[in-house]
């Protein structure tokens, strides 16, 4: 099930450099607004509604976690940054950009100061044609259309000429290079939340980690020394049985596959728990499962200071994680860390993410994916 929402935006510019207009408003809108995975081909367009030089246009498809209000917002914020200027007279007027939202996920949105879908979309083939290279499974809310059917029914007459295909940022960020990915971090870093992102906007195959039953777990955190053994032997049990199963399903030479854990996450997290007798014992029989497991092309590792850490651990409201001590929270840091340096053959990143916010912040998101993209260049 998607987290994001899907937006739709159709872009024009008239004035000045029209192609470096389009080119800057795809750059602008991938920071700040959401991450496109989709833009469709460059379309040079008469104007319409007024006597003008002929338009750029193109549509793209925008993931984002923020609502429909916010996206119209921050379109109109790189507008005016782009040099649009709009006056109060009547009638449609040349401009270097017009970024307009056309779709909101399939919702009808009726607000002061936004109109979903748009409400002359349906009559504009300067949108509808951009929006069928999108190859979009949408349906109009309202008129209970799709694409090809608004299309036929259009009854502009416009003139329209292709002209380029356009670049958009991760078209450039090639992830499935690497046929399986995991994420790792300490209790709150956002793996998972970063996973679900990556997977939505990459199209990859999804591995997480179903933890939430385990029987043990708020015991464990009421009395750490009882319950840890059988706590950390549930674990191993659960994810060697869960990563054999949902591995199977894919094929690892072709699939691109990102997880939301690994599972030597279980060695680091015994370690801190159990007494040495018990962890001696343990390691044996991980050293024996861990042989038989496939091992990632590329390990993240999403690094929080413990502050942050807490303060995200709060903020998801988690009843038996609020009284996680600040000192497990460190020894399970030190605990991958020493564990990143002794692994030579494994392929890792770690991204610091003490100070970004990448869930709602989008410039944070794309440090992340630059973060991922510099180690991919430098394979």
């Amino acid at each position: 099930m998607n987290t994001q929402h899907q937006v739709i935006l159709s872009l024009g510019s008239n004035q000045g450099n029209r192609l470096e207009n389009i080119q800057k408003a795809i750059e602008f809108i991938h920071q700040s607004v959401g991450t496109i995975v989709k833009v469709s081909n460059l379309y040079e367009t008469p104007a319409w509604g007024f006597d003008g030089e002929a338009f750029y246009n193109c549509a793209l498809v925008l993931h984002t976690q923020t609502d429909a209000e916010t996206v119209l917002e921050n379109v109109l914020n790189i507008e005016k940054k782009l040099g649009r200027v709009r006056t109060e007279t009547e009638g449609y007027q040349s401009r270097p950009i017009d970024i307009d939202v056309i779709t909101f996920n399939e919702e009808i949105i009726a607000s002061k100061n936004l109109t979903v879908p748009h409400p002359f979309m349906q009559e504009r083939l300067f949108v509808l044609v951009p929006m069928r290279d999108l190859n979009l499974d949408w349906r109009h809310p309202i008129l209970q259309k799709y694409l090809p059917e608004l299309l036929k029914a259009s009854e502009d007459k416009s003139q329209i000429k292709m002209l380029q295909s356009l670049d958009f940022p991760i078209k450039n960020i090639a992830l499935d290079h690497f046929n399986y990915i995991a994420i790792e971090g300490n209790i709150g870093a956002g793996k998972t939340t970063l996973t679900t992102k990556i997977a939505e906007d990459f199209n990859a195959k999804t591995v997480f980690e179903r933890f939430a039953d385990n029987p043990f777990l708020p015991k464990f955190y009421q009395d750490q020394n009882r319950y840890a053994f059988p706590l950390e032997m549930s674990f191993l049990a659960d994810r060697y049985q869960q990563i054999s199963d949902d591995l199977a399903q894919f094929d690892l030479f072709k699939d691109f596959i990102i997880a939301d854990y690994h599972i030597f996450k279980s060695l680091i997290f015994a370690k801190v728990t159990l007494s040495e007798d018990e962890y001696r014992l343990y390691r044996k029989l991980f050293e024996i499962i861990y042989k038989e497991m496939p091992k990632p092309d590329l390990y993240i590792y999403l690094y929080q200071n413990t502050e942050r850490l807490l303060e995200n651990i709060k903020y998801r409201g988690r009843s038996y994680e609020q009284e996680i001590p600040a000192e497990y929270l460190d020894k399970i840091n030190k605990g991958y860390l020493d564990y990143i340096k002794s692994q030579a053959d494994l392929n890792v990143l770690i991204i610091d993410v003490s100070d970004r916010d990448f869930v709602r912040k989008q410039e944070d998101y794309v440090f992340v994916l630059e973060e991922i993209h510099q180690k991919l260049k430098n394979q």
